[in-house]
């Protein structure tokens, strides 16, 4: 569910901003509105860490409130993923050259009550590969797959979204997905070597 409370009102003189009327902050509350879970998990599934992509959200909506006035109503989703995909540039750039920052602030997920603790522990287990698997494959691909294998987006409203040839789309993707299976390989071989006596 969207935190409405988290979304932007106003911008104080301060920020550099240039939400001049009251249509620009009402478009930037519909935007927050329509697609801050979106953005939210993009950055999560770019590489974000977990305790920063909050910040991240609101980065991307700052960054809007600058620079959304030209752009065209049914290219705003377009827009904003651009704008994600930078900033979760940023901040994994951040994440190297601080890793003692990032990991100290690092909490442990919330966990659903109702899952057995070996249900919780295998899911946790699960989703950390799945996590780690997806952050070895280059951004450009990495974008693709994670729209089309994870939000289940057509390969054309991925073309739309991110502006390419529906042909890049497809060879992207299928590059992904070769990709994606050698990690899921690799992984797999560790694990079995991590288990033998």
């Amino acid at each position: 569910m969207v935190n409405t409370a988290l979304a932007p009102t106003r911008v104080e003189p301060g920020d550099d901003a240039e939400v001049s009327s009251e249509v620009d902050a009402a478009r930037l509350r519909g935007l927050f509105a329509a697609h801050y879970q979106f953005i939210w998990r993009q950055l999560r599934r770019l590489g974000v860490p977990e305790h920063a992509v909050e910040d991240a959200s609101q980065e991307v909506f700052l960054i809007a409130a600058r620079k959304i006035g030209p752009v065209a109503k049914q290219r705003e989703r377009a827009f904003l993923f651009q704008v994600v995909l930078r900033v979760a540039s940023d901040s994994r750039r951040f994440s190297r050259r601080h890793p003692d920052v990032a990991g100290a602030q690092e909490f442990p997920d919330l966990v659903d009550p109702l899952p057995t603790p070996e249900e919780l522990i295998d899911l946790q287990v699960a989703r950390s590969a799945l996590d780690r698997i997806v952050a070895e494959l280059p951004l450009d691909v990495r974008a693709i797959f994670v729209l089309f294998e994870l939000e289940g987006m057509s390969g054309r409203e991925i073309a739309d979204l991110l502006e390419l040839s529906p042909g890049t789309v497809a060879s992207r993707l299928r590059r992904s997905r070769d990709m994606f299976e050698t990690a899921v390989r690799r992984y797999r071989t560790r694990a079995e070597r991590g288990r033998q006596p």
